[in-house]
């Protein structure tokens, strides 16, 4: 192979980590086909190109090339045109056999997606099918379902707090912690911890609250770069190819429910015997024993006994992925201003940005603040704030004008004394 540089995308990536580990044995084929969620003849078909062309084979053939059977761009407009002009309320299929009529040839499915991009027809709800229970996953790390409860957990004179709840589904495995809320930060806090200890999972089961998916449309932005919404656990979870799947209902994640009332049952009354009513000491005696105890008493080993968390890639560090990020534009005097703050970027950086480039800001859990510049971090003061301007003094009183008495006047032109 000739040396260079070789760009892969983050998939491509994802599975080279994963050959690699058929490589060295650690997994076989038909189990790192469930990992990345392929059959296990295309497993088998791009572990025989890694073979014989090393990293190159694991890039996508099809890339920088337009498909052979995609339709002209005119002709897609000259569609939705005639669409918008005589066939507005007509569904995709009745549509495409009115538009194949006048020599308009598009299969239905096409149209509807068309349609549906362009904002001219919407997905009509189905039926609820029939559901029944799943059955756990093979694999320790293949999911993770993930919860708050909010319980009355020091007792009922105290206010409610929030437990975020972790549960292995293939092992019943469980890791707390205990916050005021169910936030973005308890989110983060709980998941970071279980990665320091377990590796990286394959997906996340959550609900559909606005920590874990975003209820907004998407920004200008957004839809230039072809990008969907995010929240900033959301964002956290890309970086680390962590695939989230939303649950429709509070059964569907029942595992994690469930969890919810042993908490309820065995950690109340360890809080109680303990006189544990903050929720600092409360984590501590999770950390210090109680989550490990709850496993070894609940938890079972999973059908399989391959591991399907992923290690961290090396220096990567979780402060910088746990985070609240954000983008601002750099002004002429070199300063962005952040959350009533003006960041003065100093002159030492290198390469020091030019001014209107767009700086990374990322806030860590502890508050702290990262200026991002090329993958480099900056160095920047914080500057005071002028003091804030005094009111200006009210205007003075206007002086009173002369007035006459209007009685007086007439009595004198009357000629008329007292």
């Amino acid at each position: 192979m000739e040396e260079g540089h070789l760009l892969m995308s983050k998939k491509e990536r994802l599975r080279k980590s994963v050959v690699e580990r058929i490589a060295s044995g650690e997994l076989l084929q038909t189990e790192a086909a469930v990992l990345l969620g392929i059959s296990a003849r295309q497993m088998k078909r791009i572990y025989r190109r890694y073979r014989l062309e090393g990293d190159a084979g694991l890039v996508h053939r099809g890339r920088g090339r337009r498909c052979s059977r995609s339709k002209p761009a005119d002709m897609r407009a000259q569609v939705l045109s005639r669409y918008a002009q005589a066939y507005q309320g007509i569904g995709p299929t009745l549509a495409a056999e009115k538009l194949a009529e006048e020599g308009l040839v598009v299969d239905h499915e096409t149209l509807r997606r068309w349609l549906i991009a362009d904002g001219q027809w919407q997905r009509w709800r189905k039926r609820s099918q029939h559901r029944q229970r799943r059955p756990p996953k093979e694999h320790f790390g293949e999911l993770l379902q993930l919860d708050g409860s909010h319980h009355a957990w020091y007792g009922q004179e105290h206010l409610q707090t929030c437990l975020m709840d972790l549960v292995d589904d293939a092992t019943g495995r469980s890791m707390a912690h205990m916050a005021e809320q169910e936030t973005t930060e308890a989110a983060m806090t709980i998941l970071h911890r279980w990665i320091e200890r377990y590796g990286i999972p394959k997906a996340l089961y959550t609900d559909r609250k606005n920590v874990y998916l975003p209820e907004r449309p998407a920004t200008l932005e957004e839809q230039l770069a072809g990008e969907e919404p995010m929240t900033a656990f959301g964002k956290a979870c890309k970086k680390l190819g962590i695939l989230i799947i939303a649950a429709n209902s509070p059964q569907a994640k029942g595992r994690v429910e469930r969890k919810h009332g042993v908490y309820q049952d065995r950690l109340c009354h360890e809080l109680r015997l303990q006189n544990i009513t903050t929720i600092e000491e409360t984590n501590r005696l999770l950390q210090e024993g109680f989550d490990d105890y709850l496993n070894q008493k609940f938890a079972h080993e999973p059908r399989s006994k391959r591991d399907f968390h992923r290690a961290l890639p090396p220096h990567t560090d979780l402060r910088d992925i746990f985070c609240y990020e954000q983008t601002r534009v750099l002004g002429n005097d070199w300063t962005i201003r952040y959350n009533g703050m003006t960041l003065q970027v100093l002159k030492l950086n290198t390469p020091l940005p030019k001014p209107k480039t767009k700086i990374t800001v990322r806030t860590w859990l502890d508050g702290s603040i990262h200026l991002i510049y090329r993958d480099r971090l900056l160095v920047f003061d914080v500057l005071p704030e002028p003091p804030p301007k005094k009111p200006a003094p009210p205007p003075p009183p206007k002086a009173p004008k002369n007035q006459t008495n209007p009685r007086a006047t007439i009595l004198g032109g009357a000629g008329l004394g007292p």
